[in-house]
């Protein structure tokens, strides 16, 4: 079966075509500044073809339509396309980032997902309306083939009450749904089982801690192979510290920028998601500038540095004690992937809690699933590769199926 996973984005279509028999890529790409001037189109063919490799294009896209419409010209052109026809396009799956309460699980796209949908937008009013907009083409442009939205907070649905509740007025949670949420669900998802397998064990007997670190960075805590808490919340907002995101703060620093400052809640909520972080410590976001700084005696960097790891650390010791038997901490995305730094920082001083990171191997340049943990940690230390879209296409599969 080929699967077309699909995140449609506010001003971006970004899609992956996975040939589902072998779980192999047939092509990617991104259509990108979706409504303004200059639109740019990257499509990259995957290896081992006779066709060109990367295929650039810009020029004006001016909404979600024409941008679909780029993608199925592109991975159906005659020259440059990996199937023949649309025809051969077996499944589409939409990366959806806020479910709500609504949905527990993927699902196939029918007229009342997308009343449903749209009803969530108030709960994710950046993403949630791009996500409809990829829907509503996709159906259009491929009426027979069949649809399914995978939520980044379904993982999360088994969160108890105790966990995903805040303690404000309970009646804010029956009328406007504010409640813990959490976000990279298929991430962590995905995580979790391949950690399970690389441990040898079931995934409904795994107790994991995953940590998705990237410009946004989340931790889930999970038992029995279920998310029972995670550091985001009711928006990606809340939790570890991020490349532009403060993460947990206290709340009476609004009202006081708002008085100080003369901020408007709009201004604080871009200062929050879009000005803090790693940025708003020492004015990079992205962590191998951060270390480049560091070690030019950069102190902010260095600050921005210490409390990333000092936050990450607070989490995984709650986390610790929440679950009481920890199998394995599971670093993941793009900085748990690739920085043995960051790493090292997250599980500093936490031998007492059994997770002892063995130096030479987390530091060794090694790709793929791994075990850096010393021989006698009580707690393994895994580092897991995500791969969020070939989580989607598997679970769209999943639905299929099992109609």
């Amino acid at each position: 079966m080929n699967v077309l996973v699909i995140n449609s984005g506010s001003s971006s279509i970004k899609y992956l075509l996975l040939d589902m028999r072998t779980e192999s890529v047939l092509c990617s790409g991104a259509v990108e500044r979706i409504g303004e001037a200059a639109g740019v189109v990257t499509h990259k063919i995957a290896p081992g073809t006779d066709r060109e490799d990367k295929i650039s294009l810009a020029q004006p896209i001016p909404d979600h339509e024409e941008g679909m419409h780029l993608v199925i010209g592109l991975i159906t052109d005659a020259d440059k396309g990996v199937v023949k026809s649309v025809d051969e396009i077996e499944a589409v799956g939409h990366r959806i980032v806020q479910g709500g309460d609504t949905f527990s699980a993927s699902c196939r796209v029918d007229d009342h997902v997308v009343e449903e949908l749209a009803k969530l937008i108030p709960l994710a009013p950046v993403h949630n309306p791009g996500h409809l907009a990829g829907i509503r083409v996709a159906r259009a442009m491929m009426p027979k083939v069949p649809q399914v939205t995978v939520f980044d907070t379904v993982f999360h649905q088994t969160m108890p009450p105790r966990a995903f509740m805040y303690a404000l007025p309970y009646e804010l949670y029956e009328e406007l749904k504010v409640r813990r949420y959490g976000f990279h669900g298929t991430s962590h998802a995905y995580v979790t089982k391949e950690a399970a397998r690389f441990l040898g064990k079931p995934a409904e007997q795994v107790n994991l801690i995953t940590v998705h670190l990237g410009n946004g960075s989340s931790m889930c805590c999970v038992q029995n192979g279920k998310s029972i808490d995670t550091s985001m919340g009711l928006t990606p907002l809340e939790g570890l510290i991020m490349g532009t995101r403060c993460g947990d703060t206290d709340l009476a620093i609004y009202p006081l920028l708002g008085a100080a400052k003369g901020l408007s809640i709009e201004e604080i909520n871009d200062l929050t998601n879009k000005q803090s972080g790693f940025k708003g410590i020492c004015g990079r976001n992205d962590m191998r500038d951060i270390h480049e700084a560091v070690a030019q005696g950069d102190t902010k960097a260095k600050l921005a540095l210490d409390m990333f790891g000092y936050r990450n650390r607070k989490y995984i010791g709650s986390y610790v004690a929440v679950l009481g038997r920890v199998d394995a901490i599971v670093f993941t995305a793009g900085i748990g992937e690739n920085d043995p730094v960051a790493r090292e920082l997250s599980c500093r001083g936490l031998e007492h809690l059994g997770i002892r990171l063995d130096r030479d191997r987390n530091l060794a340049p090694v790709r793929g699933a791994r075990d850096i943990a010393t021989s006698d940690s009580p707690v393994r230390v895994l580092v897991i590769p995500t791969n969020e879209e070939l989580e989607i296409a598997r679970q769209t599969v999943g639905v299929l199926q099992a109609q």
